[in-house]
């Protein structure tokens, strides 16, 4: 199925879009609303500024795809691959990521608030604001992920459940903008996270739940740790 073919069953009502072949597809600015593209291969696509609103995208592949400005409001990704996919300024709040991977993934200034990414890989991914935006995972449930090396300079995490998840060597430090944003994790929950040889110089963690967390080699220079529940036997803070 081509891309006009695909354009023309939307519009006629047709939302069934599973198991395509759409590699290095061209959907920019259209909407597709509501459409399911399970299992669908979307390598390298240029999807920018697309509506996928409640769309479903289970186990599909998106790797290397370009997706900034693209809207994910309560869409479904689950085990989705997004290896190297730019969603710079996407909007993915209240959507379904559990699973997903996002190695080495572009998000800066995405607003991905209220999201499921339990179990998601984000290993080595960007999510450093952009000069416009910034990157928002306000209580978004981020349990088991694993956000080891990943760039987190500035990003807010206010209420976000990090149970569990992995930070091992993640920058949380203070963002390199004009203005230097703290990295928000105020009230987020850290109970039982890997957070060794993290660096979160700067950030603000207050009211933040670390019990159990491992905080070896940990870097707390000048954050705000008012009111943090910190591991017995801790030193480094």
């Amino acid at each position: 199925m081509d891309i006009n073919e695909l354009l023309e069953r939307y519009k006629e009502g047709i939302r069934d879009f599973q198991r395509l072949n759409l590699r290095e597809a061209e959907l920019v600015k259209v909407d597709l609303t509501g459409g399911d593209f399970s299992d669908t291969d979307f390598r390298q696509a240029r999807l920018g500024k697309t509506k996928f609103i409640r769309a479903c995208f289970r186990q599909a592949d998106l790797s290397e795809a370009i997706l900034w400005g693209t809207d994910f409001t309560q869409a479904n990704l689950e085990r989705a691959l997004l290896r190297e996919v730019d969603l710079s300024g996407a909007n993915l709040t209240e959507a379904n990521l559990q699973g997903v991977n996002l190695i080495k993934a572009t998000l800066g200034g995405a607003m991905i608030t209220r999201a499921n990414l339990s179990g998601a890989i984000l290993y080595d991914a960007d999510l450093r604001p952009t000069s416009e935006h910034r990157t928002t995972l306000e209580q978004a449930d981020l349990s088991r992920a694993d956000f080891s090396y990943a760039q987190l300079n500035g990003v807010v995490l206010h209420k976000a459940n990090l149970t569990q998840a992995k930070l091992c060597r993640a920058n949380l430090s203070k963002g390199l903008w004009k203005s230097p944003l703290p990295t928000d994790l105020r009230g987020a929950n850290l109970r039982g996270a890997d957070l060794s040889y993290a660096n979160f110089t700067g950030a603000i963690l207050c009211d933040a739940d670390l019990t159990d967390a491992d905080l070896t080699g940990t870097i707390f220079t000048n954050a705000d740790l008012t009111g943090t529940i910190v591991p017995q036997g801790t030193t480094n803070l």
